[in-house]
């Protein structure tokens, strides 16, 4: 040791154990991240997003915008690195980390509103309410928003479900905030009135009904849910073909993903020949199933074609086609002796997926990145409805169900059951298909209307309108589906209400934000004075 060296004091005791007591609150933000990621399917640990969203609050209750910046964003990453990790599947670990990095933003934004006012009285009202209103930016901005991760969709088999029919995924969501921040408030009071022996009555009773308010409401609302037939009901078969191997590549099979789906619809037909199944009123092929376009390619619309007269009912067949000019991901309903009747063209298509933004810029950082979307997707404009010998039936392709949108309106415009058809080969065997297929589960119960999921490679299923799977398939296998369904036609207040449940939401968060600013603003002045 040299001279220098001794001469060098040792940091104290207490220094250490200052800058160890510093780290605790950052490490328990990242944990408490990862503990709601624990909460998202294909786990059925839905209440953990209680003690996650406590455990946030306790690290965020009285800190400076600094602070709360800093660990907002360690919640965020703690919670969006593992649960999005199968955007980098196929195109590596570049495009994940740059889109978990953006979208963290918006969770620090959030723990800074939620430090704000978490002096308030009756702050977890306040915080929930700035978290919600952090997801409806998130789901608009940028590139047309991404809301994936919304609290909601972790609730799928939580007691909390039947408030999706009350006022969506906001309302929803809003329930299981105030819920986890109200248990860390109730446990604090308790702490308190032990050290002090003093009970503020006031803030008692604020943190009991932040708890009790959503899971009453939540029994409540089991009202709302229903699984009746009300017009009638339609016998439905869903397709999944599979498809040659999973990864981007399989695109360039198209002609074998087409062949793989009619050969499971002629083995339907053999099946209902044979007794072995029933007849259904139509059958539902998935998202991209047909990627050769059948109006130009006279080989692609015989195999369709063929696959219909085969089954002898109607076909919705997700295709990629070109017209004048534009790329569609296009739902085109193909009838055994008419053939191609009607179309959806999807609307809120996929960025760095369907079309690339920013591709100058993508560019210059890996022009591989560029190669992958090589043409971007054109947006269609008008809602999906298909009406199928007298069933309306409503579509929202894949991407489109994580959108409050994008399945409302097919109801409004009088869906009387609803159609998810997806792909999700592209992303393997990850997390992301069970994260999807909880979506279409909430959105069952939002609109109290019959799901089905037709996927490429799984899991297709059957929902029914109380979020219920009666059917499933395995992962990459041919197979399927033959169920009857109920038709509805009543509408929740969810859907009455549409957007109107998250603006009163967004509304609360800023009066909050805007008093718990001027109390700070008025505290300062009277320091000075």
């Amino acid at each position: 040791m040299d001279q220098q060296d001794q001469l060098q004091p040792s940091p104290a005791p207490g220094a250490i154990g200052g800058r160890l007591r510093r780290l605790v609150p950052a490490v328990a933000s990242a944990l408490c991240g990862v503990l709601l990621y624990v909460s998202f399917p294909p786990r059925t640990l839905w209440w953990l997003a209680l003690p996650a969203f406590a455990g946030f609050g306790w690290v965020l209750r009285g800190r400076g915008w600094k602070a709360a910046f800093g660990l907002g964003y360690l919640f965020g990453l703690g919670f969006l690195l593992p649960l999005l990790v199968w955007t980098g599947v196929e195109v590596g670990p570049g495009p994940w980390l740059a889109l978990v990095a953006i979208e963290a933003v918006f969770v620090a934004l959030a723990g800074v509103g939620i430090a704000a006012v978490s002096r308030l009285p009756a702050w977890p009202v306040w915080a929930a309410a700035v978290w919600i209103a952090s997801e409806a930016v998130r789901a608009r901005v940028p590139f047309r928003g991404f809301p994936w991760g919304k609290i909601a969709f972790g609730q799928a088999d939580g007691v909390f479900l039947p408030l999706a029919a009350v006022g969506g995924t906001p309302v929803l969501g809003l329930a299981v905030l105030l819920c986890g921040f109200g248990l860390y408030e109730t446990g604090r009071l308790i702490a308190e009135r032990r050290r002090t022996r003093v009970l503020r009555r006031g803030a008692a009773a604020a943190a009991l009904l932040s708890v009790a308010v959503p899971v009453g409401g939540a029994v409540a609302a089991r009202a709302l849910v229903s699984d009746e037939a009300e017009n009638g009901t339609a016998t439905v078969a869903v397709v999944q073909g599979n498809v040659p191997r999973s990864g981007l590549e399989f695109s360039a099979q198209r002609r074998a993903v087409l062949d793989y789906h009619a050969r499971e619809t002629l083995e339907l037909a053999a099946d209902i020949k044979a007794g072995k199944a029933q007849k259904p009123d139509y059958v539902l092929w998935p998202e991209n199933s047909s990627d050769i376009d059948p109006f130009t390619n006279p080989d692609a619309a015989a195999v369709i074609g063929s696959a219909a007269k085969a089954v002898g009912v109607p076909i919705s067949v997700g295709g990629v086609v070109e017209r004048d000019g534009r790329l569609l991901n296009e739902q085109i309903l193909w009838d055994p002796a008419k053939g191609p009747t009607q179309t959806y063209d999807k609307r809120q298509i996929q960025p760095f997926g369907e079309y690339l933004p920013l591709r100058g810029l993508v560019g210059a950082i890996n022009k591989d990145w560029t190669g992958m979307v090589r043409q971007d997707f054109s947006r269609g404009g008008e809602p999906g409805v298909f009406d199928i010998g007298g069933v309306r039936v409503g579509l929202a392709t894949c991407y489109e169900a994580a959108f409050d949108w994008a399945v409302r309106d097919t109801v409004t415009h009088g869906a009387e059951m609803i159609s998810v058809p997806s792909n999700n080969a592209t992303f393997d065997r990850s997390e992301m298909t069970y994260q999807q297929l909880a979506m279409s589960r909430i959105r069952a119960v939002e609109h109290s209307r019959t799901v089905t999921v037709p996927v490429t490679s799984g899991v297709s299923a059957f929902i029914m309108p109380d979020g219920r799977i009666t059917q499933k398939t395995g992962m990459f296998v041919p197979a399927y589906l033959v169920q009857k369904v109920p038709l509805r036609t009543s509408t929740t207040p969810a859907t009455e209400l549409g957007i109107l449940p998250e603006i009163a939401v967004a509304l609360v968060a800023a009066g909050g934000i805007g008093w718990a600013v001027g109390s700070g603003l008025r505290g300062r002045r009277a320091g000075d004075a």
